[in-house]
Order: structure tokens, then sequence, then C-alpha cells
């Protein structure tokens, strides 16, 4: 027959017990094991806290670098949209023009116009160039007005007043359309 095996935990109440240690010193030693156990398992518990409050604050620092960086200047970007749109506006009427006199004011305005939009491209700034008779879409487009042109679909463009632009993935400003209102045959 096996012997029986015997108990860790009676081999320390013996051993205590023979070093003239008392069942009471040994049970508030037990009771002490537990209060620092669980202890130990709490700064454990706020430590792995304080480690995913700590990745997460870092993940939100890099997304608004990131968002500081792409769209931090759109108010810049907005800010000089209308220039683009004025140079437009002269190049237009100096096309429209016989006058001579006008090629070497002409030619220095397209090429500021070629500067400012590899800016803008340079800084993920992108025209949005809707032609006449593509769809209304009212996530790109903006109504100026609306009006029945024979010929068109309710919806189609009949008109661009002012060209859009992106910022990356945002709208930074709707392209200006009119758009047709023709009732349907």
């Amino acid at each position: 027959m096996a012997e029986p095996k015997e108990d860790p935990f009676l081999d320390d109440i013996e051993d205590a017990e023979a070093d003239d240690v008392s069942l009471e010193e040994f049970d508030d030693t037990a009771i002490e094991l537990d209060e620092l156990r669980a202890e130990r398992d709490d700064y454990k518990d706020k430590f792995m806290r304080a480690l995913a409050d700590a990745e997460n604050a870092r993940k939100r620092a890099d997304k608004d670098r990131r968002e500081a960086e792409n769209y931090g200047g759109s108010k810049l970007a907005r800010d000089l949209l209308p220039v683009y749109d004025n140079m437009k506006r002269a190049i237009a009427a100096a096309q429209d023009s016989e006058d001579k006199a006008t090629d070497a004011l002409m030619e220095g305005v397209e090429l500021t116009m070629r500067e400012l939009l590899n800016v803008f491209r340079k800084h993920g700034i992108e025209p949005i160039s809707p032609q006449v008779g593509d769809r209304f879409d009212p996530k790109m487009h903006q109504a100026m007005f609306e009006a029945p042109v024979p010929g068109t679909k309710a919806g189609d463009i009949i008109d661009i007043a002012a060209e859009g632009f992106m910022l990356h993935d945002r709208l930074l400003r709707p392209a200006q359309v009119g758009v047709s209102s023709m009732p349907a045959s």
C-alpha cells in the first residue's frame, strides 16, 4: 500500500511549532500574505489599465497629428479660392479680347495660375470641375439656380458658376452650378 502524501501546509505548521511560533502568528502571516497578493493584483490591474490608456493616448495623438498635417491649412486654402476664381475670370476675359497688348499680361496670369494649381496639388487640394450635362451631386455641387432647359433632364448641370475643391478627402468648397428643372415628359 502506498504511503499517503504529506501536505506541505502541515509541514509548515509543524515547522512553525518546532520553531516555537504560535499558530496565531502563522494565521496572521497567512492573512497578511493574502492581503499582499490582493494588493499586488490591484496594482497589476491598475498598471495594465494605465498601459492601455497610454497606448490609446499615443494613437489619438498620432491621429490628431495626421489630421493637423492634412487639414490644418484648410482656412488658408479656403481664403485662396477667390484668388483662383478671379484669375480664372481674368484669363477668360483676356481670351475674349482681341487686344494684342494683353498677350504678355495674359501669359503672366496663366503662368501664375499654373503655379497656384501646382501649389494646391502639392498640399492635397484638387479642383472639382463638373461639365455641362453631368448629373448634379449634392455631396460635391451646390445648386445656385434651377432653370428649365429644353433637351436636358431634371438634375442635369446646365451651367458652372465656380469650380469646387477637395482637400484630400474632405470637401473644401462645393462646385457652384446651375441645374436643369426640366419636368419629365
